[in-house]
C-alpha cells in the first residue's frame, strides 16, 4: 500500500471495503457503483463480468413483463452421488445461497414490446451446469413457445453438463436439441445468446442449435477448454482461440452484441421475426439527450448478418408446412 493510501486513511483495516472490484482481464480497478451501473462491464477494456439470472431478465424484459413458469422443479439425486458432500445436499445448499431452485429461469416476456419465451442460465448455481432440471425447462419453454407461436430467447451460461446426474445430463443435450427441432418445425423462430462462459454440453447442445446465434465480446465459447485441447493436440492455440471474435471470424455465430445494446439488438430481431416494426423497435429508450444522439446514429445503420438467416428461416418453415400439408 502506498504511503499516500496509509496517511490518507490512516490503518489499512480503516480503508472502505467493497467499494472497488478488479478486472478480471486488464487488472485495472473500477469504482463498483460505476461498474454495476454499467451492468457489470469494465470501463476500462470492456471485459463483459458474468452476470446472474435474475439480473440478466432485469435489464432485457420490459418492466414488470417477465412470467416465470415451472420455478418448482427441482433436480434429485438419481445416482447417489458424493462428492465433498452428498449431490442431494449440495443441491440444497446452492437453492439456498442462490435463492433459485436451478440453473436456469423460465419462462414469457416482452423486450421493447415484442412477445419471446425467455430461458436465462445462472452460473451461480454449479456453474450454470445443465441437469434433467435445465433440460426439462428448456424443452417445456420451446414446447410452450410453439403452442403460442412466440420466438424462443436462450441465454446460455455454463460449464456444461451436470457430472452428478451422469448419463442422464447427457440425455439432456438430445432432449433440448429435439425441442428447438419441433420448434423449427412449427415455424418458430429461436435465438441463442451465448455469454461467458459458455462451455461442454450446453455449447454442443441447444445453445448452438437456434436459428440465430450471437454472443457478448470477448465470452468464452466450446466444447472442451482451451487448455485441454493445447494439452490434447500438443499445440500452440491460435490468439483469441475460443472467444466470440474468433468464432465470429470462423462463421460459428452470427455477430457480437454488446451488453449495453442487447436489448435494442433482440428487439429488432424479434421484430423481423413476428414481422413488426423493426426501425421502430430499434429506437432505444434514453434519458440523456446525448445518449438519444448516439441511438439515432446506431439506428441509421442496423446491425447485418441476420436478417438474411431470418429470412432463409421462414422459406424454410414455409417449404415445411406446405410439404406436411401435401401429405395430409
Amino acid at each position: 500500500m502506498s504511503d499516500m493510501a496509509w496517511t490518507r486513511f490512516g490503518k489499512k483495516k480503516d480503508m472502505p471495503g467493497g467499494l472497488w472490484i478488479k478486472c478480471e482481464s486488464c487488472g485495472g480497478m473500477l469504482f463498483r457503483k460505476e461498474f454495476e451501473q454499467r451492468h457489470r462491464v469494465c470501463g476500462n477494456c470492456g471485459y463483459h463480468f458474468t452476470l446472474g439470472a435474475r439480473e440478466r431478465i432485469a435489464l432485457t424484459a420490459d418492466p414488470d413483463s417477465f412470467e416465470e413458469h415451472w420455478r418448482e422443479l427441482e433436480a434429485y439425486d438419481v445416482l447417489g452421488f458424493v462428492d465433498k458432500m452428498p449431490y442431494g445436499e449440495k443441491l440444497k445448499a446452492t437453492a439456498k445461497k442462490t435463492g433459485e431452485h436451478d440453473a436456469v429461469v423460465t419462462g414469457f416476456a416482452r423486450i421493447k414490446g415484442m412477445p419471446c419465451a425467455l430461458g436465462v442460465m445462472n452460473f451461480a448455481f454449479l456453474g450454470g451446469s445443465m441437469g434433467m432440471v435445465v433440460g426439462e425447462k428448456i424443452a417445456r419453454l420451446c414446447e410452450a413457445a410453439a403452442e403460442r407461436r412466440t420466438p424462443v430467447v436462450l441465454f446460455a451460461c455454463s460449464g456444461g453438463a451436470r457430472m452428478h446426474e451422469g448419463a442422464v445430463s447427457l440425455m439432456q443435450m438430445a432432449k433440448t436439441c429435439g425441442a428447438l427441432t419441433r420448434l423449427d418445425r412449427a415455424g418458430v423462430v429461436s435465438i441463442s445468446v451465448l455469454t461467458h462462459p459458455t462451455t461442454g454440453g450446453v455449447t454442443a447442445s441447444f445453445a448452438s442449435v437456434c436459428d440465430l446465434t450471437i454472443a457478448e465480446p470477448g465470452a468464452l465459447i466450446g466444447f472442451a477448454g482451451p487448455r485441454v485441447i493445447a494439452t490434447t493436440i500438443k499445440k500452440e492455440l491460435p490468439k483469441g482461440f475460443q472467444r466470440s471474435e474468433f468464432l465470429l471470424e470462423k462463421g460459428q455465430i452470427d455477430r457480437i452484441v454488446a451488453r449495453a445494446e442487447m436489448r435494442d439488438e433482440l428487439a429488432r430481431l424479434l421484430a423481423y421475426a413476428t414481422g413488426g416494426d423493426p426501425v421502430a423497435a430499434f429506437k432505444k429508450e434514453s434519458a440523456a439527450p446525448a445518449e438519444a444522439e448516439a441511438a439515432e446514429g446506431q439506428a441509421s445503420a442496423p446491425a447485418t448478418g441476420t436478417e438474411p438467416a431470418l429470412a432463409a428461416h421462414d422459406e424454410k418453415a414455409a417449404k415445411t408446412r406446405a410439404r406436411r400439408k401435401k401429405k395430409e
